[in-house]
């Protein structure tokens, strides 16, 4: 029988990491965990370490420093940062999904499927160098999906996508958390691209300056001070329509009665 702390157990947990190279600190001191059908969302600046810990975190580099916890058998799937399909290498996206590890034991319904499930069912006879950029992330997430992961890794997933583009498939990775019941880890290039259904933001340079909720962390005195008060302001891409204020933790404040600790459903308005 499974005890309920190990039911909620992270999937992955990364504590007080560092990392050097070439004589520089690229990771000081970093504490990470990702827990069962949450969504973390990682940003910071160019330079902040987010590839290199997303690296260790794969076990694809050895920190310096800290210990890695990640679930015994622990499935992770993962969309890279850059995939930049040649066109002198022509291979359509079933073909693709098919060269995966493990894809041997699918037939071509099965990663017909795949491909179905991240609405990339049309894409299926087309020529990878043909996709536009929004096709080729859902095939890369399609991908991801074949080993039927308990943690996906996200690496700026809306690189090379345009604004509708960029709605569409962070409803799609929202959609698949519930769908799933994976846990999450995605990495945004640009500080003010927070997804909407995350559960928490981390902010990294070098080390992790300040970690809330996407509504609260914008006005953190640390993230305003590291990035500016214009920063902030960008980072604000999703608002409450409501008459309160979050303090950090996210706990709603009224301003008459204080913390309530109750949520309220949100919109979202994009830059």
């Amino acid at each position: 029988m499974t005890s309920g702390r190990s039911q909620h157990a992270p999937l992955i947990a990364a504590r007080h990491i560092g990392y050097e190279a070439n004589g520089q600190t690229i990771l000081d001191h970093v504490d990470i965990e990702v827990g069962p059908r949450e969504i973390v969302t990682l940003i910071g600046p160019n330079g902040a370490g987010k590839s290199t810990l997303v690296k260790i975190l794969l076990g694809l580099v050895a920190p310096t420093a800290g210990t890695i916890e990640r679930r015994p058998g622990l499935r992770i799937g993962y969309v890279p940062q850059r995939f930049s399909p040649s066109p002198h290498m022509p291979i359509t996206a079933r073909r693709f999904l098919a060269t995966a590890q493990g894809a041997g034991k699918l037939g071509n319904r099965s990663l017909d499927e795949r491909l179905a499930e991240v609405g990339a069912a049309a894409a299926a006879d087309t020529q990878l160098s043909d996709l536009s950029g929004g096709e080729l992330q859902r095939v890369l997430l399609a991908r991801a999906l074949l080993g039927d992961p308990e943690l996906l890794v996200l690496d700026e997933p809306i690189r090379g996508v345009d604004v509708t583009g960029q709605t569409e498939l962070f409803d799609l990775i929202a959609a698949l958390r519930q769908s799933r019941g994976c846990g999450m880890l995605i990495v945004s290039h640009e500080l003010h691209i927070v997804m909407a259904a995350t559960d928490r933001v981390l902010c990294l340079n070098k080390h992790v300056c300040c970690e809330g909720r996407p509504e609260s962390i914008g006005t953190h005195p640390e993230f305003v001070a590291m990035f500016g008060p214009a920063a902030a302001q960008r980072l604000a891409i999703y608002t409450h329509e409501h008459d309160h204020r979050h303090d950090i933790a996210g706990d709603v404040v009224d301003p008459a009665h204080g913390a309530s600790g109750h949520a309220h459903s949100h919109s979202r308005s994009h830059a």
